[in-house]
């Protein structure tokens, strides 16, 4: 049944892999384009496998070893934790404070790095594309795979959390096949403000639900509304998000007028 939690979760699993997805390629494509692509899609592939090991091993203690409200607030409170790490980064990016992500920017500094780095072989692979691509994809692939177990196990919805994610992964490889390179026109910064807010309000809601542990009965707490109330947890952390970045926003320097400069240069 197509309700507004499961369109939530579709979207939140989408746009937060999207988001890694495109990092990862960034990783390979640099490696790949400059030192070799054999060495690259090799520690790609074995990073994938590695991957599914611990999807699998996770995805099952979560499931099995915690009770329906203590899951709720473990991960709910991991979830927030970690969606408001974004949107700290996504405030102090709007407000000047921080510069922003520029993947542009980023293949450049690891294809410099690329160059940079000695030739050693092992197993017939350049050891250090191998390295680079397997820490990259598997790094980026742990956030991927703990926002679609997270929110799949909550959600008791898998197979829409799997289909979000997969379909990220498969939007990313074409669209950077087609550009044979690395996807510096993704607004990749508003995506990141979009899923700090996706996850802060999903975490906020599963925890407070999971507080029900500590009750007598043990039940989750039933949020007024029901999946409603996720709309207003975005637009209440959209809000505080705004408001922090106007307070944090530096104010423009004012330009020097021309009498000021022609006074500074008869000095």
């Amino acid at each position: 049944m197509f309700t507004s939690a499961v369109a939530g979760l579709a979207v939140a699993t989408f746009a937060a892999s999207f988001v890694e997805f495109v990092e990862a390629l960034t990783i390979v494509l640099a490696m790949g384009m400059t030192r070799s692509w054999k060495s690259a899609w090799v520690g790609t592939v074995t990073a994938l496998l590695a991957l599914v090991v611990f999807t699998a091993a996770a995805g099952y203690a979560l499931a099995n070893w915690l009770p329906e409200s203590a899951l709720q607030l473990v991960v709910g409170t991991l979830l927030l934790i970690f969606g408001l790490q974004w949107l700290r980064k996504a405030v102090l990016r709007s407000s000047g404070r921080k510069a922003l992500h520029d993947e542009a920017e980023e293949f450049r500094e690891q294809t410099e790095a690329a160059r940079r780095a000695g030739r050693e072989s092992r197993f017939g692979l350049d050891w250090f594309a191998f390295v680079v691509s397997f820490k990259g994809v598997f790094l980026e692939g742990v956030e991927v795979v703990f926002i679609v177990i997270t929110f799949g196990l909550n959600a008791k919805n898998m197979p829409v959390a799997i289909i979000g994610a997969a379909a990220a992964g498969i939007v990313v490889l074409v669209i950077g096949a087609v550009a044979h390179g690395p996807l510096t026109r993704v607004p990749e910064n508003t995506l990141k403000y979009g899923v700090g807010l996706l996850l802060a309000s999903f975490g906020l809601y599963w925890a407070v639900e999971g507080l029900g542990i500590l009750t007598d009965g043990g039940n989750s707490i039933e949020w007024p509304g029901g999946d409603w109330m996720l709309l207003v947890l975005i637009a209440a952390w959209l809000l505080l998000s705004r408001a922090l970045i106007s307070a944090l926003r530096r104010p423009a320097r004012p330009a020097v007028t021309a009498p000021v400069a022609r006074a500074t240069e008869e000095v």
